[in-house]
């Protein structure tokens, strides 16, 4: 392998990946294991951390599967704690897990405005909180935070999940700005809407054959004209986890089908 190819491997790094039972998590932390990356991952419960692990271990993936509210700064330091007495240090932090809830704002409680808040953006700031100072001593880190469209735009009933996700690009860039010159990499994926289990509803063909309108207004708003899949996250991923962009920092990333840079098709 050559300098320059070497510079994508994650051989010898540990990265904790939050959220990565399933979904856009799971394809991450798959991609950095292909990589060469030892996986930690974590969820709210035991059973999605199980079902985590019966899927890695389908895929033939060795992970290291723990239970851990994000949201919860005790749980976060223990957590970081125990991977570094039981794994090792944290080399690569990916911020992936996030809620939405998608309520018109005149009808959201503000309890329900917090809860989102405290999910997409108070937890990717206890994270990072937490591995940064042994990333600062061992002179190295790359943090990945999961943003989003809606760190950009605005749309109906993403009140909560706009505000935190905007304020988690803001985020990202502070990092970039408190501890690039600790050799500290803070960058960000903003994924398009991608095919997951989650959106398949939306993507499920209706009784006369036609298409779900939510899945009609994004094939005709994206230049691709799909839906993208998991996968397609997976080399972005590598890119911002390895040493080939130790020059990006505070950069946000879209995969997005290119939605961002169109206007839209005239009616």
């Amino acid at each position: 392998m050559n300098d320059f190819m070497r510079s994508f491997s994650l051989e010898g790094k540990i990265a904790w990946v939050t959220g990565a039972s399933y979904g856009i998590g799971y394809a991450i932390a798959k991609a950095l294991h292909a990589a060469g990356a030892t996986i930690v991952f974590n969820d709210i419960n035991q059973e999605l951390v199980d079902k985590g692990l019966a899927a890695y271990k389908a895929d033939g993936i060795d992970v290291h599967g723990y239970v851990c509210d994000v949201t919860d700064e005790d749980a976060v330091q223990n957590l970081v704690k125990t991977v570094a007495e039981t794994v090792g240090v944290i080399d690569i932090l990916v911020n992936n897990a996030g809620i939405i809830k998608r309520i018109p704002m005149t009808e959201m409680s503000a309890a329900d405005f917090r809860k989102v808040i405290d999910v997409d953006l108070n937890a990717p700031f206890i994270c990072a909180k937490a591995v940064l100072p042994a990333m600062i001593e061992k002179g190295h880190g790359k943090i990945i935070n999961i943003c989003s469209m809606m760190s950009e735009l605005g749309r109906e009933t993403v009140s909560a999940y706009a505000a935190a996700k905007g304020g988690l690009k803001m985020l990202t860039r502070n990092i970039c700005s408190e501890f690039g010159d600790k050799n500290i990499q803070c960058n960000a994926i903003g994924p398009g809407y991608i095919a997951t289990p989650q959106t398949a509803p939306l993507r499920e063909r209706q009784a006369d054959g036609s298409r779900h309108p939510f899945d009609q207004f994004i094939i005709a708003r994206t230049p691709a004209g799909r839906w993208g899949d998991t996968e397609e996250l997976m080399g972005p991923a590598v890119f911002l986890a390895s040493d080939a962009s130790n020059f990006v920092n505070g950069h946000v990333l879209y995969v997005d089908g290119g939605i961002l840079a169109y206007i839209g098709k005239q009616p």
